[in-house]
């Protein structure tokens, strides 16, 4: 076995951080406190916890001001450089998703961008470079060869990496040149293909997370009621979030568990929470609102109690942020405490508990139900039954990409993405536990959270702003909806309802099916007086897998145009959506496209919209139009009549099949007697 040169690699390479005069510090040197500290609270790369230590690291700053942290590390092997999985990204993680400590221990670059991960995952720095250097002795000339991977880590490709470049030297780093190199990272980009991958393998991992983070609270820490445990995942994560230059992020370290009055880690936690709430200019109803729900939780003397020096709260508080601070950190669009819900609630046990009402939408239906309603930068969007805000959010993420694609001042862009969040959403949620959700959910996105009332809407809403312009009332022009099933009509109240308070656009809900068929009459004759039905799409079973498998299916409206008795709907069998589900609890990945899964859901939309034309994977099987009785209300659901009359097609080709096998028989026998 070759012995590794890794001395003199280390030698050689900061011999040109010297010569370039940079302040660069060895591994056991200190560079700041709060890198050092991320670095000791990150898990190592053997899979324990204590001392992450790159080989050489440097703090610069472009001249914009802003610092990169620059983290090195050194191996002195030939072909260990870097480990790259087959979509040619760092290959950090296993196939379970779990820390691939083989790669990160062998490999430079690897190494380098684990410890990148730690600085996303415990410091504010949101851009860090991650440098693996190797080499080998030539046995002809005893030459060194050494090879330079450079990789761009940030909150921008989720902390997987990108190669900035090919160099042979670090000075790119040199002060004359790191400006220009900066310049060239700035314009690293990634596909929308790309990111949507690296998306989908981050959701993956924040499930893997959240199913931990649950157990181990579940199973360790006694006396916590479900509420609680929310509360306390909410508490936490508003207390670490902080805003730049204004409220400082609450570190682990900040929680002393003393029992001094005023002082204890709940007190400590609330202090923050208030000073972010104030920050975020919430209106002073619902910022009280928020403190006091959390705080009958975060003050109670049980959490509070210090044991072996430490609380409870303080506990709970580091499994959290250990867990979870990475996914809020980057800022993942994903319906984050959506999952965190479905996570708390999945597996607790309560079958006739009135909770298991509330059932959250998988992201992938949020996004079609947001697409049917035809959601676009300019909407208005409100939603009657919140639950995380899940359909909120997939509605901004589709406003706010439409507005990315549109509009091409980067002046006007910034204005609108506020304008969205602050202005075009609302929804409306009356379990407070969830409501509390719902707002964690869109403070986490980037605060649409304004207008998310803690108000029954079908008793208790007047169609009016819940903040800001409260006198205007809220133009809605698209609906969104996943009612709780055990309401009226199966939830069509809520439908009948939102669609009353709108004077045009477009309605898309997601609801058990029955609700089509009968359960629902008397609200859906009234519904069609006033509305028109465009489109009735069959949903699959196992949608909901592990938390109810009722029948769905998803309706669209076009809004304040009556349904004529000519009308002709969409009828669309989408009982094989390309997923394949599973519920195993311990499985990395319930949901599997095994299909062509989103080519399916995009073809829903268009055939929707568009109509036969865009039939491809589709058959006329699992399509067709017809019309519904508009005084009937129970008609509303696929049902494929088999004509059974033949036709003069059907007629014409029996004719030719038995004559093509007459024909096929005479030359068969014609051939077998000319041997």
């Amino acid at each position: 076995m070759a012995q590794s040169i890794e001395p003199n690699i280390a030698d050689l390479a900061n011999g040109w951080l010297k010569s370039y005069k940079l302040d660069y510090k060895l591994e056991q040197e200190s560079l700041n406190s709060e890198i050092d500290k991320a670095l000791s609270d990150y898990f190592t790369k053997n899979g324990g916890t204590g001392a992450n230590r790159p080989d050489a690291k440097l703090l610069l700053q472009d001249k914009n001001l802003d610092y990169y942290p620059i983290l090195i590390e050194y191996k002195g092997y030939k072909g260990k450089l870097e480990k790259l999985d087959a979509n040619k990204q760092v290959e950090n993680k296993t196939a379970k998703n779990e820390p691939h400590f083989k790669n990160i221990n062998s490999f430079a670059v690897n190494g380098a961008v684990h410890y990148a991960n730690a600085l996303l995952h415990h410091t504010s720095y949101t851009d860090i470079i991650a440098i693996g250097m190797t080499g080998y002795k030539d046995e002809n000339n005893g030459k060194i060869h050494h090879q330079i991977g450079v990789y761009y880590v940030s909150k921008s490709n989720f902390g997987v990496g990108q190669k900035v470049g090919d160099f042979s030297d670090f000075s790119f780093l040199k002060k004359e040149n790191f400006d220009a190199f900066i310049k060239q990272v700035k314009t690293l980009s990634l596909s929308q293909e790309e990111l949507d991958q690296l998306k989908e393998q981050r959701e993956k991992e924040i499930d893997i997370s959240l199913v931990k983070l649950n157990n181990d609270i579940y199973q360790k820490e006694k006396g916590l009621g479900e509420n609680d445990r929310v509360y306390l995942v909410a508490a936490s994560i508003i207390a670490t979030l902080g805003i730049p230059g204004k409220v400082t992020p609450l570190e682990k370290s900040d929680l002393k568990s003393s029992i001094e009055e005023g002082n204890t880690d709940g007190e400590i936690i609330v202090r923050k929470i208030k000073a972010f709430l104030s920050e975020k200019k919430l209106p002073e109803e619902k910022k009280e609102l928020i403190i006091r729900t959390l705080q009958n939780t975060l003050l109670t003397e049980n959490i509070n109690k210090v044991e072996n020096g430490e609380s409870q709260l303080k506990r709970v508080f580091t499994k959290i942020v250990d867990d979870l601070g990475i996914y809020y950190k980057i800022g993942l669009t994903t319906d984050f405490t959506g999952k965190l819900f479905n996570e708390m609630y999945g597996w607790l046990g309560f079958t006739q508990d009135k909770l298991n009402d509330v059932v959250l939408t998988p992201s992938y239906v949020a996004t079609l139900l947001v697409k049917l309603a035809r959601v676009n930068k300019d909407s208005f969007v409100w939603d009657f039954a919140t639950g995380s805000a899940g359909l909120l959010v997939a509605a901004m993420n589709e406003m706010l990409n439409d507005a990315k694609n549109t509009i091409t001042s980067p002046e006007e862009l910034s204005q609108k993405e506020i304008h969205i969040k602050a202005e075009q959403l609302l929804g409306l949620e009356l379990l407070s536990s969830v409501y509390m959700l719902a707002i964690l959910n869109m403070i986490l996105m980037g605060d649409g959270s304004s207008n998310i009332l803690n108000k029954d809407s079908l008793s208790d809403f007047d169609g009016k702003y819940g903040f800001g312009k409260t006198d205007a009332t809220f133009p809605a022009d698209a609906f969104v909806l996943n009612p709780p099933y055990s309401a009226s009509g199966n939830g069509m109240n809520f439908v009948e309802r939102a669609l009353s308070m709108m004077n045009k656009g477009y309605a898309a809900i997601i609801i058990q099916n029955s609700a089509g068929s009968g359960k629902a009459k008397e609200y859906n004759k009234r519904i069609l007086e006033k509305h028109t039905l465009i489109a009735s799409i069959k949903m699959p079973i196992d949608i909901f897998i592990g938390k109810s498998s009722v029948q769905t299916n998803v309706y669209v409206f076009k809004v304040n145009e009556k349904h004529h008795k000519d009308e002709m709907v969409k009828f669309i069998d989408f009982s094989n959506d390309g997923y394949t589900r599973t519920n195993r609890k311990k499985a990395s990945n319930n949901l599997k496209d095994t299909d062509k899964a989103k080519e399916r859901y995009e073809e829903v939309v268009n055939l929707v919209r568009f109509g036969k034309s865009k039939l491809n994977i589709f058959t006329c099987k699992e399509y067709y139009e017809g019309v519904i009785d508009p005084q009937n209300g129970a008609d509303w659901n696929f049902n494929p009549t088999i004509d059974t009359k033949p036709t003069l097609e059907d007629f014409k080709k029996t004719v030719s099949d038995y004559l093509a096998w007459e024909v096929s028989t005479i030359l068969k026998q014609r051939g077998d007697s000319g041997k």
